[in-house]
């Protein structure tokens, strides 16, 4: 399930967060790769443990905690703190897949990566290249979001961002633990999930079918959620 969450962040804030990490300090983006992925990742980095991260990571985590769309779709147990990258001309991240397991190095926290996140914090018009390329079971997708939307795809995926040719693109990223493990069973909820929110907009939160469907969702969610 690939899901495109539009204004995450607000364009005006997406762009300021944007300026905000530029002016700090970036080291090369192996920091936090894998043996694999370490011999295809060109990029830089904002070291995580830093206060313009710390800053950042702060309103990308309030944006994501009342976003409901993004609620709905992951339903995340647990969300490792956002990092941020940057990928002049040149730089490029070939094809990879996600670690099944990330360390919060400060905290020690172990996280089952379920899913991934690219929050744009770049508009497309302003690079060339750079767009990120997921495979699934039906091909390839390629996406190069407006600056605060973001895409959620499964970190199970085969990824890549494609050489920036002009310009630069600076996106936000993270991986998430979410209730559910199985992929299918997370679909179907959130497929019934926003079932039962186009009904109650329709016909009202206490009509007996959407109580019926609520009711359906919720001890599906006992069923199904790892806590």
């Amino acid at each position: 399930m690939l899901i495109v969450i539009p204004d995450m962040l607000s364009r005006e804030v997406a762009l300021g967060l944007r300026e905000q990490i530029l002016a700090a300090e970036w080291v090369d983006g192996n920091a936090t790769s894998g043996e694999g992925s370490a011999l295809a990742k060109r990029n830089r980095q904002l070291p995580e443990e830093s206060e313009a991260a710390r800053a950042a990571q702060q309103v990308v985590a309030h944006a994501l905690a009342s976003n409901a769309l993004f609620l709905s779709a992951a339903l995340p147990h647990t969300i490792f703190p956002p990092l941020f990258n940057r990928y002049g001309t040149g730089e490029t991240f070939g094809a990879h897949v996600d670690n099944a397991v990330r360390i919060h190095g400060a905290s020690g926290t172990r996280i089952r990566t379920d899913l991934s996140a690219t929050l744009f914090l770049t508009d497309p018009e302003d690079y060339d290249g750079g767009a990120l390329e997921v495979e699934g079971p039906f091909g390839g997708v390629s996406y190069r979001l407006p600056a605060g939307h973001m895409i959620l795809y499964p970190s199970s995926s085969l990824h890549r961002v494609t050489p920036v040719t002009r310009g630069e693109r600076v996106s936000c990223f993270f991986w998430m633990q979410s209730l559910v493990a199985n992929a299918e069973a997370r679909a179907m909820l959130f497929d019934l999930d926003q079932s039962i929110q186009n009904l109650t907009t329709r016909l009202g939160a206490d009509d007996a079918e959407v109580l019926r469907l609520t009711n359906v969702y919720h001890n599906l969610m006992r069923r199904w959620t790892m806590c």
